[in-house]
């Protein structure tokens, strides 16, 4: 820590970054321990967090994230999809069909970045705002694989987390996508979508590296 910081706002971030990293929340004496810091200290960044809704805690004490920290995560929407664009467009060209990002908005999926290729006759026609459930679609399924994994999963386990389906969102369209691993604090996948009754396995393979490569663009 240096003089031009403040040592009760790096703690209050620390705890915010500890409690993302894990599924089940953490406990005042997990947290203090994690912290090297003593209960009393922990029991007031909790308090400060939860009136900003950044944090709340279960009944059993737990405390995780809140929901006021979705209202922080949609500015970061522009800056993710700036981000991915240049990975989306080389996606949409190679492989002649429809490329987004997708990422987990409350208990959707919202793509909020898509890019449509520039020499096909024809392709399916996908808009940034879209939503749809998690369990439908492609990109939705990808994001519950890659949140199965867990928070230690890696770039290498997005080839496993890989997702396809034909005709869930749209007659006739098939979706392949595969989950971002590895960035914190964010879920999401990245997607083609096209009008054929299966995916190309070069297509699937090409999805998975796509997904990789903006994964280490967040990172």
């Amino acid at each position: 820590m240096t003089a031009e910081t403040s040592q009760t706002l790096d703690r209050g971030l620390r705890v915010l970054k500890l409690l993302a990293d894990t599924d089940h929340g953490l406990t005042v004496t997990e947290l203090a321990n994690k912290l090297g810091v003593n209960r009393t200290v922990v029991y007031r960044l909790l308090a400060t967090l939860e009136q900003h809704a950044l944090v709340r805690r279960d009944l059993g004490g737990r405390a995780r994230v809140g929901l006021g920290v979705l209202r922080l995560g949609r500015q970061v929407h522009p800056l993710v999809r700036e981000a991915a664009l240049p990975t989306l467009r080389a996606l949409a060209e190679d492989v002649g069909a429809t490329a987004h990002l997708t990422l987990v908005d409350g208990s959707e999926a919202l793509a909020v970045a898509v890019v449509e290729p520039s020499w096909t006759d024809y392709h399916v026609a996908y808009r940034p705002g879209f939503r749809h459930s998690l369990d439908q679609g492609a990109a939705g399924r990808a994001i519950l694989k890659g949140r199965s994994l867990g928070a230690a999963a890696s770039l290498e386990d997005a080839e496993a987390a890989y997702a396809f389906t034909h005709g869930e969102l749209e007659a006739g369209a098939s979706g392949a996508a595969a989950p971002l691993l590895g960035v914190t604090g964010i879920e999401g996948s990245v997607g083609v979508v096209m009008l054929s009754d299966t995916i190309p396995e070069q297509v699937g393979t090409r999805v998975v590296d796509a997904a990789r490569e903006v994964a280490r663009a967040l990172r």
